[in-house]
């Protein structure tokens, strides 16, 4: 379970490649020998159950996580793009004493009182060396205890255990129809659950190719899909985003896409249409959450619909709930409940914030919003939380975010909630615009009202930016904007 398919391709195809990265070509062998070296390092460097991972895409973290478990460890993926205070806090809070690290990554531990371990100074592991044995884990074992971005307070560890990612990769590969002759572009971090399941985990236990760049740009990914053939890629909105908007990409460029997925956010329908317009690729989109493992929906080339992520994966069970926790009925919008084999026994550490996130029956309350179709297509709405209540009325900032997004003028768009002394909250839009487009709020109030949006959805004020704050995934940190225009 997660570390066999390693160790059968080792066996069987020793030569055929795992992977690439910025250091070069790595086979089945390669990967399976240096797992198993780090896996004999670290059973005598630490007795705790967890090591954690402060690494970059590519060979070091692939091989430091399955060393990790084939030492009968869990693995604790690091976000090195924390700040100080949230590593130190992931750090405290999983119990390590030891991480997996490299320069330059590595000096953000500098005083810590932990065992840094730099693995590119570890003994090369032999290419004949005879291949590991696993320490033995049972199905319901944690595997991964991933922290979660930390968009509102610390980040919370989620258990994920050997069932829970391992449900979710068969359940994946079947929908969207993997087979062993795709080659994966890897360009999410791997410390995300989006980026291990869907960048990792998947391509190594089909035993196909993954490519990894440890650092998004445009231009390159669209080089590295031409010359190397690549048929899936998984990205964010706004990686996507930054690709149509290269002057010199063309449709012949993308000849080898099988799956251009979208996940981690909403994908804007604009972006989707314009990917359509110019290249003549469908971008398709998922959803998940860290708490699932994380894929839960899929729209794939057999199934998909405008503005829908997808269905559900085998095994999942989708419920939409009113405020009171009822069934609504199909096409009506309510909170998102789910169940599966996928989603996680809990947060660790916070007894109290598992219970509140589980109902009696076992379904897990995601806080977003969505309506299922009569065909069982899932559509996200937005999230609970981030509702406006203007005057009584219930405002989506997504609706509002596609309005304006359908504006030639914008390239990125985000809505949130400004308190109001006499409407309780009114809507406040920040947009950035497209290359070489003039941004005028006036012009963007009058387009809304033209479009038919009711006048309480109408951003009240509209700001400019140059940029929007995001997560190191891609999200808009709507939280950040919040603060700002609710200051005291």
């Amino acid at each position: 379970m997660l570390v066999e398919p390693l160790l059968d391709h080792a066996r069987r195809t020793p030569e055929e490649i795992a992977l690439h990265d910025d250091g070069g070509s790595y086979t089945y062998q390669q990967l399976a020998a240096a797992a198993g070296g780090l896996a004999t390092f670290l059973a005598g460097v630490t007795s705790r159950p967890h090591v954690a991972i402060l690494l970059p895409s590519g060979f070091g973290f692939v091989a430091s996580f399955y060393g990790t478990l084939l030492a009968g460890k869990s693995v604790v993926p690091i976000n090195f793009l924390l700040g100080d205070r949230e590593i130190a806090h992931v750090l405290r809070d999983s119990g390590v004493d030891t991480v997996l690290t490299a320069p330059p990554l590595a000096g953000k531990l500098n005083n810590s009182g932990l065992n840094i371990v730099d693995i590119s100074t570890l003994p090369k592991t032999a290419p004949g060396a005879a291949l590991p044995t696993p320490v033995p884990r049972n199905p319901d074992d944690m595997a991964v205890l991933i922290y979660t971005s930390g968009t509102s307070g610390l980040p919370k560890g989620v258990i994920l255990t050997y069932a829970n990612l391992q449900s979710d990769l068969d359940a994946a590969i079947q929908h969207a129809r993997l087979e062993n002759k795709h080659v994966f572009l890897g360009v999410i971090p791997l410390f995300h659950a989006f980026g291990l399941l869907a960048m990792m985990l998947a391509p190594i236990q089909l035993a196909a190719t993954v490519i990894y760049m440890a650092r998004f740009n445009p231009v390159a990914v669209v080089n590295t899909i031409r010359q190397r053939k690549v048929s899936l890629v998984f990205a964010v909105p706004s990686m996507f985003a930054a690709i149509a908007h290269l002057k010199n990409a063309s449709a012949e460029d993308f000849n080898s896409a099988y799956l251009m997925i979208s996940g981690a956010e909403p994908l804007p329908v604009p972006l989707r249409e314009k990917f359509q317009e110019r290249f003549g690729v469908t971008l398709y989109e998922g959803y998940g959450l860290s708490e699932t493992s994380p894929a839960v929906a899929l729209s794939t080339p057999f199934g998909s619909r405008m503005g829908s992520v997808g269905k559900a994966l085998p095994g999942v069970t989708i419920k939409i709930t009113d405020d009171d926790g009822r069934e609504v009925g199909v096409g009506e919008v309510g909170e998102i409940w789910l169940k599966g084999p996928m989603v996680t026994r809990g947060y660790y550490n916070l007894p109290a914030e598992t219970a509140a996130s589980f109902t009696s029956d076992g379904f897990f309350k995601t806080g977003d919003l969505g309506r299922l179709d009569s065909d069982g297509f899932l559509f996200i709405t937005g999230r609970k939380k981030d509702l406006i209540i203007v005057a009584g009325e219930k405002a989506a900032p997504r609706e509002i975010e596609e309005m304006l997004l359908r504006h030639e003028s914008v390239g990125e768009a985000a809505v949130v909630g400004k308190k109001d002394s006499s409407r309780g909250e009114v809507v406040v839009a920040f947009v950035v615009g497209r290359e070489g487009q003039l941004v005028k709020a006036d012009e963007l109030r009058d387009f809304c009202r033209g479009q038919g949006l009711p006048q309480w959805k109408i951003p009240r004020e509209i700001f400019i930016e140059k940029e929007l704050p995001h997560s190191p995934t891609g999200k808009v940190l709507k939280r950040v904007l919040a603060e700002r225009v609710n200051q005291v």
